[in-house]
């Protein structure tokens, strides 16, 4: 929950303000008549997907102690760090040297290190566990991590209180930037260390025949449900890349005044207030009507809060109303996407044998980066063609914004709230295709049994995951316990303790926290008993209420739906069992 936070604290304003950075303090809008920042971040976008493609591909042939993905992860906290310092420091009155240096820091930061990171961050939700309802929870905790910087910082404090007093002053901008790179570092190290990859510990090391890129490549995108993923991703990035390019210059030219300070603050705290509520309400609806049903149903309510912001869009009282509702539309997505994604790399385990969570990734954050380009490039473009003026300093160091055309105020308009009206009821459409929630559950325990089915043609003794999870669990803590009793006596000596009276005090707490552990874990499972209780009661009520006509008619339409669901399996199972068998024998040829 906390160690995501600094990177990803870093990006969220950099997403925001780095494209500010570049047209207000840096005034490059007019560089090469405007095509400067049309053309450089189209080009740097198309260099960092590469490096995605690499790094998908040295993640998925990394295989240490610590995982796949977490050594990586350790290896980006510095570069995050460094790298963020030098997107701002960018050198002044040369103004060759300055579009070299642009160029160069955001190429090392969003092309080597933030594709480090983002990389193996991303795959901590699916190599974490196969249990869908435990992933789910972690999707929902790793996504506060971005709704509280997001929310917090980036909507509440930057555009009140630090945005001010920046301006365009170049030196604060750089003081501030540098800052929050550096508090990446430590955050990040934190979650290394207490991350965990159980999925891929779960791989059969020894004898698992070596899968090539283009095997790799075959497999993902001969996958229906990655297709949808990757378009639903798409279609989603392209929206949301540029509500957030709009977002300040939205604010500062056509809700409100530029910098006032309360402006941005309302619409992104008060649009974005679902967000916060999303923490309790997102998991247990989805829980209960699936993964799959409440993101496209939200995103309907997403495509109509748009409309309704779009509609009079220099009314501050009708654009929160319409950002409220439509970040209600948009919990499910910002909360439960990783789980979906985790549940599609499962998927295609089961059909073709093979993990690809780093190409399946690479593909992930290639559209992210790629989109990111591109619509910067066509956003700084249509700023230019409409006539933007950038603020200026005046002779007493105070910021001095200009008047902005009509056709400019109309192109941020559309990038902020009307693009997400047609993207949001895109996706709806969309999402009615993705149903691999239905029989997720069955692939996963064909994949656990072609695990054991290995372990036990090689004559080792097969070990559940859950087992081996918490046998590991019960040796870390006897590890502790045991370096734990030498630092005490260490410690004891040094003061003059009872070493033995010290060690009783600390078993003693050990074993209440472990029986108020117990006790709150007991109390939870009567809980969660007496609310299924409760929830058969009232079904049995409703039913009792039925007609002899009526029960029929329903039990002739559960069997329907059972018999049309259990043939849709066994033909998706004959279809998944010959693909597995077709790239199991490919492999075994090249092996």
């Amino acid at each position: 929950l906390l160690g995501p936070c600094g990177a990803l604290l870093l990006n969220a304003v950099l997403a925001t303000y780095l494209n500010v950075y570049y047209t207000d303090v840096l005034n490059l809008t007019g560089v090469w008549g405007g095509l400067f920042l049309t053309i450089f971040p189209i080009v740097s976008k198309i260099i960092d997907a590469i490096t995605n493609v690499v790094m998908g591909y040295i993640i998925d042939r990394t295989k240490t102690k610590q995982g796949k993905a977490r050594p990586w992860l350790l290896l980006s906290a510095p570069l995050i760090a460094v790298a963020g310092v030098l997107l701002f420091i960018v050198p002044s009155g040369n103004q060759k040297l300055q579009i070299a240096w642009v160029m160069i820091s955001y190429n090392l930061f969003y092309s080597f290190a933030y594709t480090i990171y983002n990389m193996s961050h991303g795959l901590m939700v699916p190599l974490s566990t196969r249990n869908t309802i435990q992933r789910g929870g972690l999707s929902v905790f790793n996504q506060i991590s971005t709704i509280m910087m997001s929310g917090i910082v980036v909507a509440l404090v930057f555009p009140m209180a630090i945005m001010p007093a920046l301006g365009v002053n170049k030196s604060l901008w750089i003081i501030v930037m540098s800052v929050l790179s550096i508090i990446a570092l430590p955050l990040t190290l934190l979650e290394y260390y207490f991350t965990k990859e159980r999925v891929t510990e779960e791989q059969v090391d020894a004898d698992t025949p070596k899968v090539s890129f283009a095997m790799q490549l075959k497999i993902v995108f001969s996958d229906k449900y990655l297709w949808i993923i990757f378009s639903y991703f798409l279609i989603s990035t392209f929206g949301t890349v540029f509500k957030n390019l709009g977002l300040v210059y939205y604010c500062n030219y056509v809700l409100g005044t530029y910098n006032d300070g309360i402006t941005q603050m309302l619409v992104s705290v008060i649009g974005g207030v679902p967000m916060g509520i999303g923490i309790f309400l997102v998991w247990p609806l989805a829980k209960k009507f699936g993964k799959r049903n409440v993101t496209m149903w939200g995103f309907v309510l997403y495509a109509i809060g748009s409309a309704i912001c779009w509609m009079s869009p220099t009314n501050i009282y009708i654009v929160l109303v319409g950002q409220f509702i439509k970040n209600i539309g948009g919990l499910p997505s910002a909360y439960v996407f990783m789980a979906l994604f985790a549940d599609a790399l499962d998927h295609v385990e089961w059909k073709s044998g093979v993990r690809c969570d780093g190409i399946a990734m690479s593909v992930y954050n290639i559209i992210a980066v790629a989109l990111v380009g591109v619509c910067t490039g066509i956003f700084n473009s249509l700023l230019a063609n409409a006539g933007y003026i950038a603020p200026s300093l005046n002779e007493a160091g105070q910021t001095i914004a200009a008047a902005q055309p009509e056709a400019v105020k109309n192109a941020i308009t559309f990038s902020f709230v009307g693009l997400e009206v047609f993207t949001g009821a895109v996706l709806a459409i969309l999402l009615a295709f993705f149903n691999v929630e239905k029989t997720i559950g069955k692939k996963q325990q064909i994949i656990r049994e072609r695990q054991k089915a290995d372990c036990e043609a090689k004559g080792e003794e097969w070990i559940a995951p859950e087992i081996k999870a918490a046998e590991d669990e019960e040796r870390f803590i006897l590890e502790n316990e045991k370096a734990f009793a030498e630092n005490l006596k260490i410690k004891c000596e040094k003061k003059g303790l009872d070493f033995d009276q010290e060690l009783d005090k600390h078993k003693n707490q050990v074993a209440d926290k472990k029986a108020k552990a117990e006790e709150k874990k007991r109390l939870a499972e009567e809980k969660r008993a007496a609310k299924l209780e409760k929830a058969e009661q009232k079904k049995a009520q409703r039913l009792a209420k039925l007609t002899p006509e009526q029960l029929a008619k329903r039990e002739e339409r559960q069997k329907a739906k059972q018999e049309r669901d259990e043939k849709a399996w066994k033909i998706e199972k004959q279809k998944g069992e010959e693909y597995y068998k077709k790239i199991q024998a490919e492999l075994a040829k090249k092996a």
